[in-house]
């Protein structure tokens, strides 16, 4: 899809659904729309279309790929209502409100008389799941990125240092080539260090701020990422920082030694990546996000693993095995038993699986899928082997 033609899809949907027109806020959607994130209200009409910037207006004239006559420099709501209330034949206009906060639509539902607001969002992450030719590249460079953090870990992991400190030259590492510094969730109230990261016992401690390996943080403030324990000798080691290139994200974990693996974490971990092998070979367009989920279920059966596969102890599972990922670290479809949507060519996928035994630790492999018409492709480049890195 030409970039041009991103409002025109969803003008056509604003007909399909009867709406007046669309009303956007979210940074990652005028993004997507218009090419720049500066603080803005992007006015879509079935018709027409206007980009009411709030500040930065000059930074938007050489950002946007919409045409320049459509940016107006404006921040009052009650200018933009005026000039478009002679339009709202219904009074129905989409809005955010996943994102909105509650004060904010309270002053849109006073400024908007009379209109109702209807969550437009849906509409928005159906659009965004299909990837074009510029947003893949995008995510491809964020994968590059994304391995300069594996090769730090290669380097820098050895006896002694801690969480913290390999966390740290891993993110340095990733900034250096390009990380923009920050990660997108579409969730309010969401927080997280820069990215999970565990050692040793700390793998087996999983935090409810993410249902994944999370690491246990610096303090209750923060209940996940790195901490300042120190890693030893035969530790395992995980750790899934994402990367953002461009506004696109790149998902990865690798699993780590310190020292040789015994055979238990060595038959876990192959049996791990034959899981995902599986998975990406059978991942296919018109296939239901359910249906993959179940098929790695089954696998696990298969392999006589289930007890391990996505375990969080004491009798609780994971419910999902991987994600889309674009503008969003995780956005929609998700790989989960309650998601029934189909994938489709272009979709960008993030797999990621576990598996946990209390005898033998925590493994954790994931990376990023380019859903095709015949054969996926894998657009993560570190090597997807369990690590050993020699003390």
């Amino acid at each position: 899809m030409a970039l041009m033609e991103r409002i025109g899809l969803l003008q056509e949907k604003l007909k399909e659904q009867q709406l007046d027109g669309a009303l956007l806020f979210y940074s990652r959607d005028v993004f997507y729309y218009t090419g720049t994130a500066q603080p803005s209200y992007l006015v879509v009409l079935p018709d027409d279309y206007t980009l009411f910037i709030r500040s930065g207006f000059d930074f938007a004239l050489n950002e946007v790929f919409i045409e320049k006559e459509r940016l107006r420099q404006d921040r009052r709501l009650e200018n933009i209502y005026r000039e478009i209330s002679s339009r709202l034949k219904d009074k129905k206009m989409g809005t955010e409100l996943d994102v909105l906060p509650t004060e904010r639509f309270f002053e849109f539902q006073k400024i908007f008389s009379g209109c109702e607001f209807v969550d437009i969002s849906p509409l928005v992450l159906e659009q965004r799941k299909r990837k074009d030719h510029s947003e893949i590249d995008s995510i491809k460079e964020a994968c590059k990125v994304i391995h300069e953090g594996h090769k730090a870990a290669l380097s820098n992991l050895r006896e002694g240092i801690t969480e913290l400190e390999l966390s740290a030259a891993i993110e340095n590492a990733h900034r250096l080539a390009g990380h923009e510094g920050i990660f997108f969730l579409r969730q309010p109230d969401f927080f997280m260090s820069r990215g999970p990261i565990a050692s040793g016992p700390n793998l087996s401690r999983f935090s409810g701020v993410v249902y994944s390996i999370t690491g246990v943080g610096l303090s209750p403030a923060v209940p996940v990422g790195p901490s300042r324990r120190s890693i030893s000798k035969g530790d395992l080691v995980v750790f899934d920082i994402p990367t953002m290139v461009k506004g696109y994200h790149s998902d990865q974990t690798r699993t780590y030694i310190l020292g040789k693996a015994g055979i238990e974490v060595k038959e876990m971990y192959n049996t791990l990546k034959e899981m995902a092998d599986h998975l990406i070979e059978n991942i296919r367009p018109g296939v239901k996000c359910s249906q993959i989920f179940q098929m790695a279920v089954d696998k696990a059966g298969e392999l006589k693993v289930t007890d391990a596969f996505l375990n969080f102890g004491g009798g609780k599972k994971s419910h999902m095995i991987g994600h889309g990922i674009g503008l969003e670290c995780t956005e929609p479809p998700i790989f989960s038993k309650y998601d029934h949507s189909e994938l489709s060519e272009d979709f960008v996928m993030a797999l990621e699986m576990h598996m946990f035994r209390q005898d033998v630790g925590v493994i954790k492999l994931e990376d990023v899928i380019l859903i095709g018409k015949e054969k996926n492709e894998i657009l993560t480049k570190s090597s997807r082997e369990l690590s050993e890195v020699q003390c």
